[in-house]
């Protein structure tokens, strides 16, 4: 399982709310763009994915 960012549903227009619950610091956004996952450090522990009022951040 990783954790991916759908770009149709994030968007795009402030900082990603979901920074905040990481644990392990694995979500990074440049400007206002859409938000990457660092796979090297994401734990998989769904709390963005949870967390994601646009339902952006997904497991798969």
């Amino acid at each position: 399982m990783q954790i991916s960012v759908d770009k149709k549903r994030c968007p795009q227009n402030h900082s990603c709310p979901a920074i905040r619950v990481c644990p392990v610091s694995a979500i990074r956004q440049y400007g206002v763009d859409a938000p990457t996952i660092d796979d090297e450090k994401c734990t998989k522990c769904q709390k963005c994915v949870k967390y994601c009022p646009m339902g952006a951040l997904q497991a798969i």
